[in-house]
């Protein structure tokens, strides 16, 4: 028997995994309820779906053809929607490969990144596959990021700033002021804005001027994509031709193509959803607010954070789950008493209400 331990890289032997969430399917086995019965607020989803016209673009896209490596048509129509130049614009499938894209282009083993927790644990897990060592800076007591603390974790071997704005778990932003300060540092800083859509806030015209800033987007959750994996990055030219180099030739699947330049041609009937979830969001936020027991922290994406009376957060998340409600925790100290509800559909959103209601 050939030992094959012994030729893994050995910081992968026991590498800490990205804890995702369960498909709907196990979910609704799990609850022992029929999988059209359960309330899926666990993965920030868009509750009303993708744009009709993206799934009659998949249904029309040639399956045999391999897609364009260098991505010019979705490159424009990044460009039409973002308002920046296509020079400044990479795809990539989903935004989590570009962000293990950017560990691969600046992360040697042995180098450092500073994440920011309670954040999204993405960075992390890859700093681990990547073997580098991870500065974590807590965010203060509102969840803000610390840029004194940020700036007294430096050290030569710092590569990488990640910055989630509207953070995910949170809510809350970054603004532009404190973008600019870690931009002096000189090393990558990366502002994650998978909710821009949700909030309108937006670092993105920093790069002309600044070729250290990496923004992520992505299209799972305003355009409802999240099982085509689309996203995309908007950084300085130098960056993307480097990416661009890195990258798998074929990284993004033709269907995925197809129904990211549709969403973008429908995306007035696209956002007009996301001023629902929105309206959503303060609905839920209002309601939450009047509870007993629950703390609701503001937010300025698609979900909204909760904090539970102390000791019960756990007891409260297995309830919901029997009940077919399934909603968000974390493995951060921060959030011991915390989980993370996703904005639903209206009934959604009144389920996981009345579920909650009978637990606290």
């Amino acid at each position: 028997m050939v030992d094959i331990d012994r030729l893994v890289r050995p910081h992968l032997l026991d590498v800490k995994t990205y804890r995702s969430v369960d498909p709907p399917e196990v979910l609704a086995q799990r609850a022992g309820i029929p999988t059209d019965r359960i309330v899926k607020l666990n993965g920030n989803e868009n509750p009303f779906g993708p744009s009709p016209r993206a799934a009659e673009a998949v249904a029309r896209v040639p399956l045999h053809v391999y897609p364009d490596p260098l991505q010019r048509s979705i490159r424009e129509s990044l460009g039409v929607y973002t308002g920046m130049d296509p020079k400044h614009l990479i795809a990539g499938a989903g935004a989590d490969e570009l962000i293990d894209l950017v560990f691969r282009l600046f992360i040697s083993p042995g180098d450092r990144i500073v994440d920011c927790d309670p954040t999204f644990a993405m960075y992390s897990f890859l700093a681990r596959v990547s073997d580098a060592e991870i500065a974590m800076v807590p965010r203060d007591e509102l969840f803000d990021v610390d840029i004194n603390a940020i700036q007294d974790s430096l050290d030569n071997r710092t590569k990488l700033i990640f910055i989630t704005s509207p953070n995910n778990p949170t809510g809350n932003l970054t603004g532009e002021s404190q973008v600019l300060e870690l931009l002096k540092t000189g090393l990558i800083v990366v502002v994650d804005e998978a909710y821009f859509e949700f909030c309108g806030q937006t670092v993105a015209g920093l790069v002309r001027d600044h070729e250290n800033l990496v923004v992520l987007r992505t299209m799972s959750k305003w355009a409802g994509l999240a099982g085509l994996r689309f996203g995309y990055g908007i950084m300085s030219a130098r960056v993307v031709k480097h990416l661009m180099d890195i990258k798998s030739p074929y990284n993004i699947n033709v269907a995925a193509e197809a129904a990211a330049r549709a969403s973008l041609e429908d995306a007035p009937a696209l956002l007009e959803n996301v001023s629902k979830i929105v309206a959503g969001r303060d609905r839920l936020f209002d309601a939450l607010e009047g509870m007993p027991g629950v703390t609701p922290w503001p937010s300025y994406g698609n979900f909204i954070l909760c904090q539970m009376a102390p000791g019960t957060a756990t007891q409260v998340y297995e309830g919901l789950a029997s009940l077919g409600v399934f909603v968000r925790m974390f493995d951060s100290a921060r959030l011991v008493d915390c989980f993370r509800v996703a904005v639903g559909t209206p009934d959604e959103s009144d389920a996981f209400l009345t579920a909650l209601r009978g637990l606290v």
